[in-house]
C-alpha cells in the first residue's frame, strides 16, 4: 500500500486488532480499516480526503482515541486519519489571551503552555492528560470547570477545517466578538468528524485566577445535597467546580483508598471558586451547603483542596478496580438531579447490575458507571446495555439529554434521533448532504 505524495505516515493494516480502529469506548468494529494515515501536516490530510473522495472511501479522523461513544471507529474498507502528529502549539498571544493550535495537541500541554504566561485553557474533561484538542472540540467535551466557563465550544474562536474535497477553510475570526456570517465554526464544533475535519484552532485563554478555593460536604440523603445545588444556584455564588459521588461511588473510593466517605453520608459534593473573591464566594457556598450537610469543610489552601477534591479523582480508578465500566453520560435540569441518581439506583436494582453515579452537579451533567463481567470474547454484556438503554430512556423523561459532553458516536444514535425528533434528523441530514455530499466522512457516527 502506496503512502500519499510527500507523507511518511500511511502504514498498511494487517490485524483486526489494530488500536488505530477502535477507542475507550469498547465498541469493536466489524473488519479491518484499509489503511492508516498518521497526518504530519495540514497537507498531507488534504491530499489523504482527496484520494479518499476521488474513490468514495469513509474516513475517520481520530486524536488520541480517548472517546467513549465509539466515534473513532473503523471498520471494514475504511481510511483511518490519525491527526496525532499534527501537535504544535503555534502561537500564545498573552494580550489578546489566545492560542493557535493544531489538532493532536493534547489538551493538558496546551494548558502547561498558557500558565507560562499567566493563562489558563479551561475546559477540563477528564481525560484531559491524554485527549486532543481536535477530539474535544469534536466531541464538544466539557469538564469539572463546565459550571462556570461552559464547554469547548465557548472557547473556540476559529477553526482551520479540511473539507470533503479535500479544500481548507478557516470558519470563524481570532478576535473575541464578531458576528460576520452564519456561526459555521459554532456548527462544526460537536459535529464529530462528520462535517470537516478540524486541523487547527484558535482557541480562547483566561488569566490564572488570583485565588481558589475549595469546599467539600456530606449529605445524609440525595434528595438533601440535591437541596443545597438548588440552593448555591440561587445563592449568586458561580462555583468553578460543583461535583456530586453517590453512595455507591463513595463505598468504591472507599474499599479503594481506607478512606471513610460512605459513613459520612449518603452523598458527597466538592465545590470550588476562584477570582480575586473566591474565599467570599467560598463561604457564599459553604452557608448554602450547611443547610443540610452532615459536614461542611472549606479551604484556600492549596495542599487541602487537593485532600478535598481527591475523593473526585478517585472515583473512576476506584470503579475499575471493581470490573470493566461502561461510562455514560446524561444531563438532566439540576432541579431532578436527586430524581435522576434515585432512578438510576432502581435500574441497577432491576437489571441486577452494580451502577455508580457521580458527575458535574453544577451544569446536570451525571455519569452513570455501569460495571458488568465481560462475556467469553471480553464483550459489556447485553444486560449492561438493556440498563444504559433504561438509563438514556429516564434522562429524556427527566428533560435531559443522551450526552452531554462524550457525543453520540456510533453507541448513541438510536438515542439520539428520538431525542432529536424527525424534523431535526432530517436537518442535520440535509446538512451533511451540503457539507460532505458523498458522505465519506465518518459515516455512522453523531445522529
Amino acid at each position: 500500500m502506496s503512502a500519499p505524495q510527500g507523507s511518511q505516515g500511511t502504514v498498511s493494516i494487517d490485524i483486526p486488532d489494530t488500536p488505530h480502529a477502535i477507542d475507550r469506548s469498547g465498541l469493536r468494529p466489524v473488519g479491518v480499516p484499509r489503511e492508516v494515515v498518521v497526518a504530519r501536516s495540514v497537507a498531507e490530510v488534504q491530499e489523504t480526503v482527496r484520494r479518499a473522495a476521488e474513490t468514495g472511501t469513509p474516513v475517520v479522523t481520530r486524536g488520541a482515541g480517548s472517546g467513549l461513544a465509539g466515534g473513532a471507529v473503523a471498520g471494514e474498507g475504511v481510511i483511518v486519519l490519525d491527526l496525532s502528529g499534527l501537535d504544535r502549539i503555534l502561537v500564545i498571544d498573552p494580550v489578546d489571551g489566545t492560542a493557535h493550535v493544531e489538532a493532536g495537541v493534547i489538551t493538558a500541554d496546551l494548558d502547561r503552555a498558557a500558565a507560562a504566561h499567566g493563562l489558563f485553557y479551561a475546559p477540563d474533561p477528564g481525560s484531559v492528560g491524554i485527549s486532543t484538542i481536535g477530539g474535544n472540540i469534536a466531541t464538544n467535551a466539557g469538564g469539572l470547570r463546565g459550571a462556570k466557563y461552559g464547554v469547548t465550544r465557548d472557547a473556540v474562536l476559529s477553526l482551520d477545517v479540511v473539507l470533503a474535497d479535500g479544500s481548507l477553510v478557516r470558519l470563524g475570526r481570532p478576535t473575541i466578538k464578531g458576528v460576520t456570517g452564519y456561526d459555521l465554526a459554532g456548527l462544526v464544533v460537536g459535529s464529530e468528524g462528520t462535517l470537516g475535519i478540524v486541523v487547527a484552532a484558535t482557541v480562547r485563554l483566561l488569566p490564572v485566577p488570583a485565588q481558589v478555593a475549595t469546599a467539600s460536604a456530606s449529605f445524609g440523603t440525595l434528595e438533601d445535597a440535591a437541596t443545597a445545588v438548588a440552593a448555591i444556584a440561587v445563592s449568586g455564588a458561580r462555583p468553578a467546580v460543583l461535583e456530586i459521588l453517590d453512595g455507591a461511588t463513595l463505598e468504591a473510593i472507599d474499599a479503594a483508598t481506607g478512606s471513610a466517605l460512605r459513613s459520612l453520608g449518603e452523598a458527597l459534593l466538592i465545590a470550588q471558586t476562584d477570582g480575586f473573591g473566591a474565599e467570599q464566594e467560598i463561604a457564599v457556598v459553604a452557608g448554602a451547603l450547611a443547610a443540610t450537610a452532615t459536614t461542611v469543610e472549606w479551604t484556600t489552601d492549596a495542599a487541602e483542596a487537593e485532600r478535598l477534591l481527591s475523593a473526585r479523582r478517585e472515583a473512576l480508578p476506584a470503579i475499575e478496580r471493581i470490573g470493566r465500566p461502561l461510562i455514560e453520560d446524561i444531563a438532566v435540569p439540576r432541579s431532578r438531579l436527586a430524581e435522576a441518581i434515585r432512578r438510576i439506583r432502581r435500574i441497577a436494582d432491576e437489571h441486577g447490575v452494580p451502577i455508580f453515579v457521580f458527575g458535574h452537579a453544577g451544569d446536570g451533567n451525571l455519569h452513570p458507571i455501569i460495571v458488568a463481567e465481560t462475556d467469553a470474547d471480553g464483550e459489556i454484556p447485553e444486560i449492561a446495555h438493556r440498563a444504559a438503554d433504561d438509563i438514556f430512556a429516564l434522562a429524556l423523561e427527566l428533560g435531559g439529554t443522551v450526552t452531554a459532553e462524550h457525543g453520540v458516536g456510533r453507541l448513541k444514535q438510536k438515542w439520539a434521533r428520538r431525542e432529536l425528533g424527525e424534523v431535526s434528523v432530517a436537518l442535520h441530514e440535509r446538512i451533511k448532504a451540503v457539507l460532505d455530499p458523498q458522505g465519506i466522512l465518518n459515516p455512522g457516527s453523531a445522529f
